[in-house]
C-alpha cells in the first residue's frame, strides 16, 4: 500500500506566509520535523540533493514548494471542463507516460498555492460571466490534487465552495486512495470524484508510486457511499500483448467492486496513450529502463494544442479500443455515460 505523501523538503515563498494556509502549513511541517527553507520564488529552487540527474529528479518529486498563484487567468480544459482551476502543480507519482514530464520540464517538484480565496473569487467571476449556464472546473490538470490534499485540505475547501455555488461544478481525478478526509465535505452533489484506472500490466510497469487498483476501487466505494457523483478515467489506454483481456478483466473487477447504487450515475472518459517528441526525450532520461513503447513508426501523427504534434494510435487501433473497451462498459454498466474518447 502506498503511504500518503510526506515531503522530504519544503520551500516557502516569502508571501506564502501572508496567507492563513501558508502559516498553517509552516506550523504543520515544523511539528512533523520536516526540513524547511525559504526561496524568493519557485523558479529559484535549485541545488536539490543528488549526485546525478536521476537522483535529483527523484528528490525533486519529494519536494514541496508552498507559494502564491500569481496568474489568476484560468486555462481552458476541454473536453473535461470549461476551465482548469489551479490549486497545485506537479505530482508525487512516477507514471512513466505522464504529460507532466514535459510540462513541468526541469522543475518536477510539487507546488501548492495558498491564496485559495483569490482563486475562488476568480472562479466566481467565470461563473458569473457564463450564468445561467453551468461552468465546470477541472482541478487536476497539472497535478494529482488528492495526492497532496491530506496535507493542505485545499481541495476539501474547494468542494465545499462549489457545493454552495449556483452555477459551478467541480471535477478532479486521482490515482491515490487517500480520500478519507474528503468524505464528510459538504459537496451537495456538485463535485464529480473520478479515479484514473488501468489494467494490471500498465499499473505494474508504468505507475510506480501510486495506489494499486484494488485500493482505488475501495476508495471509489467510500466516495460513492459519501454521495459523490462518481467517474472513472481509463487512461492511458495502452496496447500491449493481451490488452483486450487485461482491460476486460479490469472492468469486470470494477463492476464486482461497486455497489449497485453507485452504478446509476457513472461516467467514463477514455484516453488513448500518446506522446510527443519532447516527452519521449524526457521519459527516456528519467526512466531509462522503462518498457514503455515509444516507436513513432507504429503511430499516427496528430496536431495537438498550441501546435505541438503528438503520436497516437492508428485509426484501426483506435476503433478497436472503442469497440473493445466501450463495448465492455456498455455491457457491464448499461446506465453509465462514456463522455468522450480521445
Amino acid at each position: 500500500m502506498v503511504k500518503p505523501f510526506v515531503p522530504q523538503l519544503v520551500y516557502f515563498e516569502p508571501k506564502a506566509l501572508d496567507f492563513p494556509l501558508g502559516k498553517e502549513l509552516k506550523d504543520k511541517f515544523e511539528k512533523m520535523n520536516i526540513e524547511m527553507r525559504e526561496t524568493t520564488s519557485h523558479n529559484q529552487v535549485r541545488n536539490l540533493p543528488g549526485d546525478n540527474d536521476f537522483q535529483k529528479y527523484r528528490n525533486a518529486k519529494s519536494t514541496l514548494v508552498v507559494g502564491v498563484r500569481k496568474t489568476l487567468k484560468f486555462d481552458t480544459s476541454k473536453p473535461s471542463a470549461e476551465y482548469a482551476i489551479p490549486f497545485a502543480t506537479g505530482c508525487m507519482g512516477h507514471c512513466h507516460y505522464c504529460y507532466l514530464q514535459t510540462t513541468m520540464g526541469s522543475k518536477p517538484y510539487i507546488r501548492t498555492y495558498v491564496n485559495t480565496e483569490e482563486i475562488f473569487d476568480q472562479a466566481q467571476l467565470y461563473m458569473n460571466e457564463r450564468a445561467p449556464e453551468i461552468t465546470r472546473f477541472e482541478a487536476s490538470c497539472t497535478s494529482d490534487i488528492v495526492g497532496v490534499d491530506h496535507l493542505t485540505h485545499t481541495l476539501k475547501h474547494a468542494i465545499e465552495f462549489f457545493g454552495k455555488s449556483e452555477h459551478g461544478l467541480l471535477r478532479f481525478v486521482t490515482k491515490f486512495a487517500h480520500v478519507d478526509h474528503l468524505l464528510d465535505a459538504d459537496h451537495n452533489g456538485r463535485t464529480r470524484f473520478r479515479f484514473s484506472i488501468n489494467d494490471d500490466y500498465v499499473i505494474k510497469f508504468f505507475e510506480p508510486g501510486t495506489s494499486r487498483l484494488p485500493e482505488r476501487f475501495e476508495a471509489a466505494v467510500k466516495v460513492a457511499e459519501a454521495g459523490y457523483p462518481l467517474g472513472f478515467i481509463i487512461a492511458p489506454i495502452y496496447l500491449h500483448e493481451g490488452w483486450q483481456q487485461g482491460y476486460g478483466e479490469m472492468l469486470e473487477k470494477l463492476e464486482d467492486a461497486l455497489p449497485d447504487f453507485a452504478k446509476k450515475d457513472l461516467t467514463f472518459e477514455l484516453i488513448q496513450h500518446r506522446f510527443t517528441q519532447p516527452a519521449k526525450r524526457v521519459i527516456q532520461k528519467n526512466y531509462p529502463m522503462s518498457k514503455l513503447e515509444l516507436d513513432e513508426s507504429k503511430r499516427k501523427w496528430k496536431w495537438g494544442r498550441y501546435g505541438i504534434g503528438k503520436y497516437v494510435y492508428q485509426n484501426e487501433q483506435q476503433e478497436d479500443i472503442k469497440d473493445t473497451i466501450g463495448g465492455s462498459i456498455n455491457r457491464l454498466f448499461p446506465n453509465a455515460k462514456i463522455e468522450y474518447f480521445t
